[in-house]
């Protein structure tokens, strides 16, 4: 506890302060371990921390066609540690290097991931280490076909779902797409879940590693989690634009309306008649009879008037350039005049206008409805009840375009099961949580005034404004000391005869050297103090 007897006040406001200081300091160690080894079960592990690039990874050698212009994937990709204080020791993660230019690289499962009574779990962890103008980092899981050639992976080969962060122009996204089979024409067609109603701005702007999961379930139902918080549920058979399941019945494309067909609700009436008072040519707008020309208007004079002192320049020739005529300037006699030139009334609106006559309308006794195509059977019409039982995925890639570069993957999963994609989260992402855990919450606090300056404010005003209160309000004062103390005072109190401790007169600087006061501390005389000893000696 602080003595507050020996202290002095503003010393106590200054260790308030150094204390909020040192909570501000970041910590310099932090207990940081590695990742655990890859689980068998998955699919597909990677951390990137352990095998070189090329030892599992394929870069795309193929031949993009956008807007019939071709361009290679001739952007580069490298393996480098996690730039983020949540990183691990020893973290490696893959890093999309180069700005404005077109990117591919994929791996091959290490065993087919096949759409039956199991559940699929993708996770992965994204960071836009320098944020993000316009550029996505969404995954692809390519199908299994026989035509598969990673070295040829491009925007044309087939995926069986996409899934990841997208932003572009001021829309930020959480892409979640399949392709499905329709079992009437045979063709693939793109299924994109609703966007969440979340605001997902901060997840692209903070700088941060996220964690974005995507979990599908043999009921068809889908959910879609960032850093563990589920942002989005539905199902696939409700929750898809367009929908699996194409409309049982349509409206007949042959079917016209009968040219006997009267969908007009209203029509003229056809009783009515034009009195014989309706004029058709009075104008709208008249001039108004009340208005008076004002006083001081210049008729004959006009409102602009050609320079007088302007000059024809000197190559001007009358032959080829035509006359010259001087550029017009402002009359000055109208500078002092309520108007130059004719003038005119202003106009008001017509009491005797009436307009085109028109007959009233009336509800039309033949009216059949709003007419409307016939539904016939679809003929396309098909009904899938396990959209879940996808194309099977033999591979995992990323096909991008970013604006910015230094775009972050790391520790990619795609499994089967709940408990293994657990204790994968645990071992990666759950790790760099404990990490932070144990930094302590204030630290967690700090870490919120990077994407909030403004918390220091609310810190300052919660924590550091109540201590300093709490110190200038509780700290002892001559006026507020105990009663039986010989300092005890208020300026509302008679005048006080001096103390035997008192000393007469004047008390020189010099007298106080080195000397160190001990004791309750005196209050200074004042000149009312001196005059009322004068007075009390004089009466005795």
């Amino acid at each position: 506890m602080w003595n507050f007897d020996a202290m002095d006040r503003n010393n106590a406001v200054l260790l308030v302060c150094a204390s909020l200081w040192m909570v501000a300091l970041p910590r310099t160690e932090q207990s940081k371990t590695a990742y655990a080894s890859t689980p068998e079960e998955a699919h597909f592990a990677e951390t990137f921390d352990s095998d070189p690039l090329d030892r599992n990874w394929i870069r795309s050698m193929a031949v993009k066609k956008v807007d019939e212009e071709l361009y290679n994937y001739d952007g580069q990709w490298a393996l480098e540690e996690q730039a983020s204080e949540q990183a691990s020791a020893r973290n490696r993660a893959l890093v999309l290097k180069s700005p404005g230019r077109h990117h591919a690289i994929s791996a091959y499962l290490r065993s087919v991931y096949s759409f039956t009574d199991k559940p699929l779990c993708l996770q992965y962890e994204v960071q836009f280490q320098k944020g993000v103008e316009c550029g996505g980092a969404y995954i692809k899981l390519l199908t299994d076909v026989s035509s598969l050639r990673l070295s040829q992976f491009s925007n044309t080969t087939p995926f069986t779902i996409m899934f990841g962060p997208d932003k572009c122009g001021s829309s930020y996204k959480v892409h979640f797409i399949f392709r499905h089979r329709n079992p009437v024409t045979g063709r693939l067609e793109e299924k994109h879940a609703r966007q969440p109603g979340t605001d997902l701005k901060e997840y692209f702007t903070d700088r941060n590693p996220h964690l974005y999961t995507l979990r599908l379930y043999p009921d068809n139902r889908f959910e879609i989690l960032i850093d563990l918080l589920l942002i989005r549920k539905g199902s696939l058979l409700e929750d898809m634009d367009p929908p699996v399941n194409p409309p049982r019945d349509i409206l007949d494309p042959d079917d016209s309306k009968p040219e006997s067909w009267d969908d007009r609700p209203l029509i003229p009436d056809p009783r009515a008649t034009k009195s014989l008072d309706w004029d058709e040519e009075t104008p709208r707008l008249i001039p108004d009879p009340s208005a008076q020309k004002p006083l001081g208007w210049l008729v004959g004079e006009e409102p602009f008037i050609p320079d007088p002192e302007a000059r024809p320049p000197v190559d001007w020739s009358e032959e080829m350039d035509g006359a010259w005529e001087a550029p017009l300037i402002s009359n000055p006699m109208c500078a002092e005049a309520s108007g130059c030139g004719p003038w005119t009334p202003p106009t008001i609106p017509n009491p005797a206008y009436r307009g085109k006559w028109k007959p009233p309308m009336i509800d039309n006794p033949n009216y059949q409805g709003k007419w409307q195509p016939r539904s016939i059977p679809n003929p396309a019409y098909f009904e899938d009840l396990q959209p879940f039982r996808m194309s099977p995925v033999a591979a995992v890639g990323l096909e991008l375009w970013s604006l910015t570069g230094g775009v972050l993957f790391d520790n990619i999963l795609l499994c089967d099961s709940l408990d293994v994609a657990q204790r994968w989260t645990q071992d990666t992402w759950g790790q760099r949580q404990a990490t932070l855990q144990e930094s302590g919450v204030m630290e967690q606090l700090l870490l919120a005034t990077v994407k909030r300056p403004w918390l220091w404010g609310v810190y300052v005003f919660t924590v550091g404004l109540p201590l300093i209160l709490f110190v200038s309000f509780m700290w002892p004062d001559k006026r507020f000391g105990p009663p039986d103390q010989d300092y005890y005072y208020k300026k509302s109190d008679a005048p006080q005869a001096d103390g035997l401790h008192d000393p007469e007169g004047p008390t020189a600087l010099q007298d106080c050297g080195e000397k160190t006061m001990s004791g309750p501390r005196k209050r200074a005389q004042k000149k009312s103090d001196l005059e009322f000893k004068v007075v009390d000696t004089t009466s005795k």
